[in-house]
């Protein structure tokens, strides 16, 4: 006999919100609950956080996690440059879990990392949460109104139009 088992689809996650927190002695921040409500119940109020792009950190719902890994999982280990990423992407990677009081626990490393103390942005995107250092954070944003303009018309100016077309009328 086959059994066939449905796995039910991962909903689309898209958080959304900019939060002030503060960063208590121990290294811990409260969820937002405006930013709680929104987590995936697939997460069972697990994360792992790890080091962003920038200097921040990136804080993953765990089943997103787990999705992303075997993207990355996928890679050909043979090629050079796939081992590095791998090796940076996983440094610091750390499973982080709310506790009854709806805090999570930051990783002393992972702080350094981002000079983070104890004013903090969680820059909520996607399926994901950017955490800054908050003066960084603003320091980030007044340079960025300049370049935005020019970075949406890079970025999106040809989103949606067909391979090869310009855009532009002649």
């Amino acid at each position: 006999m086959q059994y066939i088992y449905a796995l039910k689809p991962e909903r689309m996650i898209n958080f959304i919100g900019e939060y002030e927190c503060r960063m208590d002695a121990k290294g811990r921040i409260v969820l937002p609950s405006g930013l709680k409500k929104q987590v995936p119940v697939e997460a069972d109020d697990r994360f792992v956080i790890n080091r962003g792009f920038e200097k921040c950190l990136i804080i993953y719902p765990l089943n997103v996690w787990n999705r992303i890994s075997e993207e990355i999982n996928r890679l050909n280990p043979y090629v050079r440059k796939n081992r590095e990423f791998v090796r940076y992407f996983y440094r610091g990677a750390t499973e982080i879990r709310l506790d009854a009081t709806n805090r999570l626990l930051f990783p002393k490393a992972l702080m350094e990392y981002a000079d983070i103390d104890k004013d903090v942005v969680l820059f909520a995107h996607g399926d994901r949460i950017e955490v800054w250092n908050k003066l960084l954070y603003d320091a980030q944003l007044n340079v960025e109104s300049e370049d935005f303009s020019s970075l949406a018309e890079d970025v999106m100016g040809s989103f949606g139009k067909p391979e090869g077309s310009r855009g532009d009328v002649s």
